[in-house]
């Protein structure tokens, strides 16, 4: 009986951490009568190409997104742009009401460090929002429905941060999924003037396209007016925007380490809370099997030493599901909280079960 119960928690352990088995459909659909697309979990488009300006020299990107979100208290990425030489290249994330700009930075020696640029209170859920991100030499400016929210001259987006692999819905190395709705998208190379900014509002949110934008700095308009399909045409004949048939992470990580995992926000340390107290009934369970059958302390560490492979088996499947994150954090979570089931077996009965011997043929009782 005990077994039985082992091997069902054991079940219902695997369950939990490879659930949904497979690569879902995307949860992308147009609108219908309207322009635009909109996400639900999980949901992703990736650009057919690589977005790249004809000079990298000049200073300056600027983008426009015409966005509604669709949950009061998300967390996740809105859009980033990718390469394999600098993945956190620059980045748009929601974080609750929050609009967050996030970028890598050269510090000295070489070395790069996260940029990151808030703007409070302008992700409102049902909302529809122009958002315009435009930045040059003289650093950073977010307007908000063609007013000017925040500015920042110690943070810059360079030409280089917008190149590259375009991800919308979701990070390019991490199930982060966004929800809501996409209604235009434009990006630029080079900074834009106020008067620019608020004629593209006005007339992309009245007419449904900006007006008087300029091929030789629009490096792609996606104004989302197919209505069907999987192709996603940019105006300035660029690079086309493909929603896939199944849900996709473009580089996840693999076993990623722990010391990267490491977040001080609540929900990474709600995260660890869980993985550790997914694997204490494991942990007690088999810890109580074996007892009958080894000593206390050779049944302790093979308890410990299943609770881990248990764990390992799983973050490497985790690498190739994309709704599921691979990291190396959840291996010392997990074993650690199998090792807590074989202490709470302990305090809770002071002594093993009593093995059971079958009485010797011909042995009078």
């Amino acid at each position: 009986m005990l077994g039985a119960v082992c091997l069902a928690v054991l079940c219902g352990t695997l369950w939990a951490g490879l659930w949904p088995f497979h690569s879902p459909k995307n949860a992308v659909n147009w609108l219908g009568d309207l322009h635009g697309v909109r996400f639900r979990h999980p949901g992703t488009i990736v650009s057919a190409g690589q977005i790249q300006p004809a000079t990298l020299s000049e200073p300056g990107c600027s983008i426009e997104l015409w966005v509604q979100p669709g949950r009061p208290y998300d967390s996740s990425t809105l859009l980033a742009f990718y390469s394999r030489q600098n993945p956190i290249q620059f980045s748009v994330h929601q974080t609750e009401a929050n609009l967050v700009l996030e970028h890598n930075e050269v510090r000295r020696l070489e070395r790069t460090a996260s940029a990151k640029l808030y703007v409070k209170d302008v992700l409102r859920v049902k909302q529809p929002v122009f958002l315009s991100i435009s930045s040059g030499s003289q650093g950073t400016a977010i307007y908000v429905d063609g007013r000017l929210a925040k500015s920042s001259r110690q943070f810059a987006i360079a030409r280089s941060d917008c190149t590259g692999r375009l991800v919308v819905g979701t990070a390019p190395m991490e199930n982060d999924g966004w929800t809501g709705v996409l209604y235009g998208l434009a990006i630029y190379h080079g900074d834009l003037s106020v008067d620019e900014v608020v004629r593209h509002y006005q007339t992309w949110t009245t007419r449904g396209s900006p007006e008087g934008v300029r091929g030789e700095n629009c490096a792609a308009l996606y104004l989302f007016t197919e209505r069907a399909g999987n192709r996603i045409h940019n105006q300035m004949a660029g690079v086309d925007l493909l929603i896939p048939e199944r849900y996709m992470i473009l580089d996840k990580f693999f076993l990623e380490p722990f010391w990267k995992e490491f977040d001080l926000s609540s929900g990474y340390w709600k995260g660890i809370v869980k993985n550790i107290a997914g694997l204490i009934p494991l942990g007690f369970c088999a810890y109580a099997w074996l007892l009958g059958r080894t000593s206390a302390r050779r049944a302790a560490w093979m308890t410990t030493l299943l609770g881990c492979m248990v764990s390992i088996t799983i973050e490497v499947l985790q690498g190739y599901l994309p709704t599921r994150q691979s990291g190396t954090t959840d291996i010392l979570t997990n074993t650690f909280g199998t090792w807590l089931g074989v202490v709470a077996y302990r305090r809770l009965f002071a002594g093993p079960p009593k093995r059971f011997h079958e009485p010797s043929v011909g042995r009078i009782p």
